[in-house]
This record gives C-alpha cells, structure tokens and sequence, in this order.
C-alpha cells in the first residue's frame, strides 16, 4: 500500500487524494491542520481504545474460570460480575438532555432501513425510501394472497390489482374513516373551507370523521392532484390522476396511495459493508459525502434502459388553512462507525494502525459539514446534528470514551459542542446488564438506542462459552434471558427520559420475501413501546408503517414508563444462560441437523464476503428460503459451532466434513451468478471456504467471538489474487 505522510500520520494514497480533492474543497476545514490535529487525537484515544479490548479479554478469561469452576454456582452470576467490575451501579432516576434532534428521531415512530454506505445505488434508494407505494407494496409481495387468480407472474393482473385496492381502501377506512360513508365508495376528493369533502358515488358527500387527519392537498382545491392524511405523526397520500392507467378506471381518480414510511435510514460502515482496504473505504466515505452535499447519483440498467437516480426532493403542498407547507422526500440518514474492536492501516501512527473508528469519526463528521452549512440543494438535518451510530460497544466506560471522542472531533472540525449524536447499539451482553449507565454517560448527545439481537445472541453465546453446550440455535429465540433483555430494552430507554429526545429500536426482520409474515408479526415491535425497528427493504418499510398507523406509539410509552422494571429479576433472568438443561440430550441427528443448518449459513454468507466483497446480502438457507444475512449472522453461527466442538458435542473432523458437504449445496445454490467462484471444485484453494473453516475452528479464540479479523484477511487474499 502506498502511503502519503502527514507529520506523525501515513495515510493510504486513495484516502489522502479522497480528502484532497474531495472532502476539503468548500469544506471550511483547512487539511493541514486537521491532520495535525487528528494526529494528537489518535495519539490520545488509541492507547485509550486498547485498554478497553484489553479490559474485554479480561473480563472474559475471569468469566471463562469462574464457569469452569466446579464450585459455581449460578445463582451467584450477579455478585461476581460486580465482583470483577462486569456489572456497575445503576446511575438512578437520570434525564437525557439531548437537544436539537430532528423530529423523525425524537418524537416521530415508524420504521428505519440499514443499508451499505458502499452501495451508492442502495444508499439513494434507502434515503428516497422516505415514501413508498401501497399498491405496489401489497401488489408484489405475498401480502396479497394469490387465490382465485390473482397471481403475481405476468404482466398486470386485473384480479390482483382489485384485491390490492380493496385492501388499501379498507386500510383507509380503519385508520381514516368517513364521518359517513367508505372509501371505496369516493368518487371526487375535494377541499372545501370545512376540511377535506369526500364525494360518494351515490350522489352524497362525506367529511372525515376526524377532520383533523387532513393534513394538506396539491393542486386545485375543487380537484386536488394528491391529498394529505395524517395519524400518529405519519401521513398518506393519495395521488389523484384520472389519466393515469389505474386512475381512469377509478371512481375517484385514484392512481396510488403512498405512505410515509422509512423515516429514517443508517447507512452503514459496520456489519453489512465488506471493506477492507483504503480502496474500499474511500468508495464509502466518497458516498456519505455526497449524500450529505446532496449530490450523489447512481447510473444502471433496469429493463433494457439506462437510469440514474440521485436523492429525492422535497415538494411543496398548502395546508388545510392554504398556507404552504413542505413534504419531506427524505429520511434522515444516520451513519454506523465500525466498533472499537477493529484497527485498520488506512492510516497509521508512527507506522502502526489506528483504531478505525476514530478515522469514520472523523469523515464522518467532516462530511457532514456540508449538510450543516445548508450550501446543498437538500438538507439532512434541519437542527445542525449528525447521527453516528455505534456498535458493539463494551459497558458505560467505552460509551465515556466515545463521548470524549466525539468531543474531540468536534473541536478539530469547529463544530458546536454536542453536534455529534451519538446512536448506542446495545447488542453486548454488558451493555444490555449496564444499559442505564451508558445512556448516563451519554447524556447530552444520546439520541438512539437499539435491540441488536443478533449480534446480541452471538456475545451470549461467546461470553458463556464455558457454561456449557448452547440449546439449538432456533431455540435461543424464545430464551428467558432474550426476552428480559428486549423488555429492559425499552424500560431503560423510557426511565432514563428518551421519548422526545431520542430513538428507542428494535432489530431486523431477515425475511425479505416474506411480507404477510411481517405483517403478522413485526407489529409487536411498536406495541413493545419501541418507536422504530428495522426492515430489510423499502417495499418492507411501506408494510411495516402501516403498524405505526395502528399503535399510537408515544401514548403506549407514557404509559408503559409508569410501569417499573423488575431491575434484579431482569438481571437475572438475562445472566441465564441458554444451556442445554441437565437430562437433556441430543441426538445424533438433531446435532447433525443443527451442524449442517449453521455450515450452510455460513458458508452461503462467506463465499459472498470474501468471494465478492458483499457484506449484506439476501441468501438462501439450507431450505432454499432468502434470508437477510451479515456479520451478526455469522457470528451467532460460527460461535454456536465452535461452542458444540468446545463441549465435545462435535468432533472436527464432523464440522469438516460438513461444511465440505454444504460448499456443494452453496455452490449449487449460486449456480447461475456468472461472477462465483465454485469452493468445492478446489478446497485446499478457496479462500472462501478457508474463512468459514477458520470462522468456527478458531471462533473460540476470536475475541468476543467477532467474525471481522478473520474475514478481514481472507478477504484481502482474495483481492489479491484476483
């Protein structure tokens, strides 16, 4: 790698010519002098960073002794952890102070897309995710069944697009009924000095029968090209054309009904991103740029025709009153900084890597400039914030030096104290123990908090390693302890006074395909108290809005904050760790099954990582079904593996043989992508199938259980050889 030097820095030429000429000019921020400044910074922080990983591998060598420890008892967990620092004290009754969060994060609810950074394309379709279209959410997913005709396959379906509009129709009259009347029996919208009028097709005319769900209209008052609807904060629209192909043959003029949906998008440099060179995070850090100048495109086919799409723009409407008002087209876009764990050598102090999140940090914030000096043609935040999420953080002291870090950015960036909010992914099981004291530490800056199961579930595994063998993978989700942590989740947040300063959120649904599922389920996220939770696609976040227009989110969290959290019974329940009980045993079979299960996830995940630098994709489990996978993924599949051959339910010569076996199935399943490369034509030289070896064979080893270093490296072997 070629490096240009800056005082006590060497920064990797692609990043060096990124700064240059792109992140610097109009910036405000002269180059020479943020590098000497962020030279002191990263001599500041990295010894800093080091002593917490240090403090991590620690803790778990006390917690690996005390489970070997015949004399254990579990009973005890919760005295020793606090014994050896694992576990502090409550800071008490606390109020957040986070001030200037835009309202889609502090007072609004409803559904939040995760997305790679590295993606312009993905990045610019999760933005404009902001709206999306109910007919063609329920036209082209299973959430409209198939019977009597109305399939999906072909071109338009008649039968299918009336059963659609049915729906939607009745989806209006549940959540935005008529004072007479339906829906689906309108035939004009119209605006009239007593609100919104509603024509009827047999001649009789209707009002809201809450008038104040008029939010505003376009066009001519007598007939409106859209009309605004609002509940819970969200809005509908409805898009009248009657020359439009569905509109003309619509009573009303109907030609679609959008929802407010992804209120809010993170774009990611962590878990669904697979960069691992000066190269790869340049691309990245170039489109955070440009989605903060407001700027960024992306061309591609799609049907035969070229197309290029760039952010979104907002649109104008007048109000029930006529005055004008302006339509937000956008989320508000955060961004996830990869986690303290990981040094990379896109720069280098005194010739040794630097922690990577103090340089996304950095660019993170130094972009974001533009977006807070309003010089572009749209606007992020409307309050002069910036979102930085961060995961897997380690306890209140790790979220301490986070804090004193973004403090430190700001002062070489010339930002106002606390323009940097922070977002706290509790995904560690020390975090989720200690959940308060983090926020505590945060407290002027804090402005989400999340669920991050998966990633949660792989450190329960890790840290737990020597309790005994896991219980199936499957059956981890309905756990004592994973319950009690997704209730005090919640708890924490309302008690330490988020609602109207900050998120509180849940994790992923990871089945993309299956929407009716979705529907069915995923509303317990905002009927938990929880005021966004994440969703795999666009099409996802139109669905799951709907939820949001169902659950009156912050009337269910004043109530639930009047409800005390068990605070030693959650404890407990959350050091319970998901063991096989004593008498239970598994058969060869079901082992079997359960190995074959993991090998194929892992692999299918891998062979796309290292393969093809794909760090988030949807793909097939052992059953043919797409599921959304990434690194938290892995993590709880790789340690659950290593977790049986650790306790001698398996041997390695079985997780050899199987994975050889399911490089076979992964390669068969990958048959028609003309950019694979087959693992098991050649095992001895598939990188890919190198990774997910060394994934589970040394998974006890990796710190924490984290998959990064590993896939990291591999990674690297594989672009060189290609």
């Amino acid at each position: 790698m070629v490096y240009e030097t800056f005082g006590m820095l060497d920064v990797a030429r692609p990043l060096a010519d990124f700064m240059v000429n792109r992140l610097a000019p109009g910036s405000g921020v002269d180059l020479e002098r943020f590098w000497t400044s962020f030279g002191e910074v990263v001599e500041r922080f990295r010894p800093l960073v080091q002593a917490c990983r240090n403090e991590r591998d620690d803790l778990q060598a006390r917690i690996d002794d005390w489970h070997r420890d015949p004399a254990t008892r579990p009973e005890e967990a919760n005295a020793f952890l606090r014994s050896i620092g694992y576990l502090v004290d409550d800071p008490g009754p606390a109020s957040v102070a986070t001030a200037g969060v835009d309202p889609e994060i502090a007072l609004m609810a409803g559904p939040q897309l995760v997305v790679p950074v590295d993606n312009a394309r993905y990045a610019l379709n999760a933005a404009n995710a902001r709206w999306g279209s109910l007919y063609d959410a329920f036209y082209g997913t299973d959430a409209i069944d198939e019977s009597g005709g109305a399939v999906r396959a072909g071109p338009y379906n008649p039968v299918r697009g009336q059963r659609v509009i049915d729906r939607v129709r009745s989806l209006l009259d549940s959540h935005f009924p008529l004072a007479s009347g339906s829906h689906a029996d309108a035939a004009a919208y119209a605006v009239s000095v007593g609100g919104l009028r509603v024509g009827l097709t047999d001649g009789a005319s209707a009002k809201l029968a809450d008038p104040g769900q008029f939010a505003g209209y376009t066009g001519d008052r007598s007939a409106p090209e859209t009309v605004l609807l609002q509940k819970h904060g969200l809005h509908i629209e409805l898009v009248i054309d009657r020359n439009h192909d569905i509109g003309r043959d619509d009573p009303a003029g109907i030609a679609d009904v959008m929802m407010e949906s992804a209120l809010t998008t993170i774009m990611d440099l962590e878990d669904s991103v697979a960069a691992v060179d000066a190269d790869d995070k340049s691309v990245a850090y170039a489109n955070w740029l440009g989605l903060m100048q407001g700027s960024l495109t992306a061309s591609f086919a799609k049907g035969g025709h070229s197309m290029t799409r760039s952010l979104n723009a907002d649109t104008a409407a007048i109000d029930p009153s006529g005055n004008p008002i302006t339509v937000r087209r956008r989320s508000v876009m955060l961004i996830r900084s990869v986690g303290l764990h990981m040094d990379t050598d896109i720069v280098r102090v005194h010739g040794q890597p630097i922690p990577e999140t103090i340089i996304d940090v950095a660019v993170a914030g130094w972009g974001a400039r533009f977006d807070l000096a309003g010089t572009g043609p749209h606007r992020n935040s409307h309050t002069e914030s910036v979102y930085i999420v961060m995961p897997k953080l380690h306890g209140p002291r790790e979220t301490a030096l986070v804090r004193d870090l973004f403090t430190a950015i700001e002062g070489i960036l010339g930002m106002a104290p606390n323009t940097l909010k922070m977002g706290i992914m509790d995904e560690e099981r020390r975090t989720s123990l200690n959940l308060a004291a983090c926020i505590a530490e945060a407290s002027e800056r804090v402005a989400f908090i999340n669920t991050g199961f998966l990633d949660r579930t792989g450190d329960d595994i890790h840290t737990n390693m020597d309790a005994g063998p896991m219980i199936p993978k499957a059956e981890i989700k309905t756990s004592g302890w994973l319950t009690a942590y997704e209730e005090a989740n919640v708890a924490v947040g309302l008690a330490m006074g988020l609602p109207g300063r900050a998120q509180i959120g849940k994790g992923m649904w990871a089945k993309p395909d299956d929407m009716a599922a979705m529907l069915d389920e995923k509303i317990g996220h905002p009927q938990a108290g929880a005021s966004t939770a994440w969703v795999p696609s666009p099409t996802a976040a139109t669905l799951h809005a709907l939820h949001y227009l169902e659950t009156d989110v912050a009337a269910l969290q004043q109530e639930l904050s009047t409800i005390p959290l068990a605070r030693d019974a959650s404890v407990q329940a959350m050091l319970t760790p998901a063991v096989l009980p004593p008498g239970r045993e598994l058969s060869p079979a079901e082992i079997q099954r359960e190995l074959d299960n993991n090998a194929q996830g892992i692999l299918g995940y891998v062979t796309r990582w290292v393969g093809q630098g794909v760090g988030c994709s949807k793909v097939p489990d052992i059953d043919n079904v797409g599921l959304m996978e990434d690194r938290a993924t892995l993590r709880i599949s790789s340690q659950h593996i290593a977790n049986w051959v650790h306790h001698g339910l398996l041997s390695e010569e079985q997780v050899v043989e199987s994975m050889r076996r399911m490089a076979s199935v992964v390669d068969s399943q990958n048959a028609d992508d003309p950019d694979y490369e087959p693992m098991s034509s050649d095992f001895s030289a598939s990188v890919p199938f190198s990774a997910a070896l060394a994934l589970v064979l040394e998974g006890r080893e990796q710190p924490n259980g984290y998959t990064e270093a590993i896939l990291t490296a591999h990674r690297r072997r594989q672009k060189a050889t290609s």
